[in-house]
């Protein structure tokens, strides 16, 4: 007798194998990974003086600044990589997001069916109907002050006890509330999809023998959902997130393009085009503002949709059959 404990897998081929044969996929995993790496560890590098403003505004291409500089003399390079990690932070953050909401109600919506699956769907439905661009824009503009005013209130109660390194890490922070206000207001807008894939899947999930057997033991449904159904979506999870993080990257950098996401002295690769974009004229253009920042977003957002191709190539559950 099988044991309903044990977590049951639909069998199919190997798919990181399959992955590993797509040559575009696993170009686009080896090229975001090292982006992603030097995003994080290049900027700390760079010198001090390329970092703060200078009087070395505009200055094209050179040995000295490789990038260029911007308008405050700050080192294109320098930005444009801050920018990366800003932006990737926002759509991977957002994209978890969305996927947590959007798993666990897809997954509630197909297995409870009837009445109650129909009742989530509409819903759904009716969230898909509004703008998103425009929820977002009120999302932002409620919860940006209470989030300022929460970490205001922490980094006060951390200089009262004297706690200086806490102070300091709650004043940077309360410098980036908005990427957390977008971080959450993005997740709350994309789980949408998710959710109706998810869905999908479990009505199908749900017939299979497996889950009959589970039940039959006396398995609840939170322990079918968590233990069987599950593990079996773990893939298309896995490959809905990678198509998710360029929406997310797309709905941030548009926002911050027009003015309502990242603030100064952060950066984004939204913000660092709109900058660019106001210094583009006929007559003396500082294409270095605009191009370097447009061409590495993207070429990144041409790697997450390649490898998010390739990921639902490889474990497309159709493929089994």
């Amino acid at each position: 007798m099988p044991d309903a404990a044990a977590p049951a897998r639909i069998p199919r081929p190997d798919g990181w194998q399959i992955l590993k044969r797509n040559r575009a996929a696993m170009f686009a995993l080896r090229f975001l990974v090292v982006l992603a790496c030097v995003a994080i560890v290049v900027p700390m590098l760079l010198p001090a003086a390329l970092k703060v403003t200078s009087s070395e505004s505009f200055m094209p291409p050179s040995a000295r600044h490789l990038l260029g500089s911007d308008v405050n003399g700050q080192d294109m390079l320098y930005r444009v990589l801050s920018g990366a990690r800003v932006s990737l932070g926002v759509g991977f953050m957002g994209a978890v997001i969305s996927l947590f909401i959007g798993t666990l109600y897809g997954m509630i919506s197909g297995y409870a069916g009837g009445r109650v699956d129909a009742f989530m769907m509409r819903t759904v439905e009716v969230l898909q109907s509004v703008p998103r661009i425009l929820f977002i824009m009120i999302l932002i503009a409620a919860l940006d002050d209470y989030v300022k005013e929460w970490v205001d209130g922490w980094r006060l109660a951390a200089q009262a006890e004297n706690w200086n390194h806490a102070a300091s890490l709650m004043s940077d922070l309360q410098a980036y509330s908005k990427v957390l206000v977008m971080i959450v207001s993005l997740g709350l807008v994309e789980w949408l999809v998710m959710a109706r894939i998810v869905r999908g899947q479990v009505l199908v999930l749900r017939e299979l023998t497996f889950v009959t057997a589970s039940k039959a033991m006396g398995q609840g449904s939170w322990g079918v959902l968590r233990r069987h159904l599950l593990p079996n979506l773990s893939t298309i999870i896995l490959t809905y997130l990678t198509l998710t993080i360029p929406a997310v990257i797309l709905d941030e950098s548009f926002l911050s393009f027009l003015g309502l996401g990242i603030e100064d002295p952060a950066a984004s690769w939204g913000s660092l085009l709109k900058d660019g974009a106001q210094v583009i004229n006929p007559l003396e253009s500082k294409w270095w503002l605009l191009v370097f920042p447009a061409l590495l977003m993207a070429a990144s957002l041409l790697a997450l949709n390649f490898l998010g191709d390739g990921l639902r190539d490889a474990f497309d559950p159709k493929s089994g059959e």
